[in-house]
């Protein structure tokens, strides 16, 4: 097998690994928008998907969870689902682009397992690439609110606006590193040949069977006359 290609495939499955990493850290993470006023400097503010922290100054973080799900703003359920949809997406992608590489098994499965574990890993990239797409969406949608917001001139200079947490960076990171990975692994797809495995296959032992001939002359039988 072409060694490029399973290069690919073990960077594609790397990838795919951080970038589901990413995306659950995402998910999780408090801070995808933070708000300091110069008003109480000793505290700061993040939104999150799941609750809204308080950071004081000496590291004290108090969180609390949203009282009500329907009361949540549109953004962020729009968020919440994607990203959970994301995370799943991902995972699959992964479940399945693992099996599917070359060198795991793949010579004791024949040419007809080799068409298996290809198709396998064109689906985990494709949904990997679907990962990525569904991750950027809500990442890239608070982002623009937050600018739109942010600039409001029918806002007051004086009231704070929310800016970029890190969540959004660290989501921006995941749908790059999915994408890649996706890209990744359908090009190993598409540039993998069928070809004989070259690695020795074990020979079972057998037993043999081996007659023996005997070559011994028969005796004749000597006659005794007693007297």
């Amino acid at each position: 097998m072409d060694p490029g290609v399973c290069a690919m495939e073990l960077l594609g499955v790397f990838f795919s690994i951080g970038a589901w990493i990413c995306s659950l850290a995402t998910t999780i993470m408090s801070t995808w928008l933070t708000l300091s006023t110069d008003l109480l400097p000793a505290e700061s503010y993040e939104l999150g998907l799941w609750e809204t922290c308080v950071v004081q100054d000496l590291g004290i973080l108090e969180c609390r969870p949203y009282d009500s799900l329907l009361g949540l703003p549109p953004d962020i359920k729009l968020a919440r689902i994607l990203m959970c949809v994301t995370v799943a997406t991902g995972l699959l992608g992964l479940l399945l682009a693992i099996p599917g590489i070359y060198w795991i098994n793949s010579c004791n499965q024949g040419s007809e397992g080799l068409r298996v574990k290809r198709l396998m890993k064109m689906l985990g990239g494709i949904l990997c690439l679907v990962a990525g797409i569904l991750g950027l969406i809500p990442v890239s949608y608070i982002a623009h609110l937050t600018v739109m917001r942010f600039f409001d001139e029918a806002v007051p200079a004086i009231v704070p606006r929310w800016e970029f947490g890190d969540a959004l960076f660290c989501g921006w990171t995941a749908g790059f590193l999915h994408l890649v990975a996706g890209s990744l692994l359908v090009t190993s797809c598409v540039c993998l040949q069928e070809e004989p495995c070259t690695l020795q296959m074990p020979i079972p032992l057998q037993r043999r069977h081996t007659h023996v001939h005997s070559t011994n002359t028969p005796h004749r039988k000597r006659s005794m006359e007693y007297v």
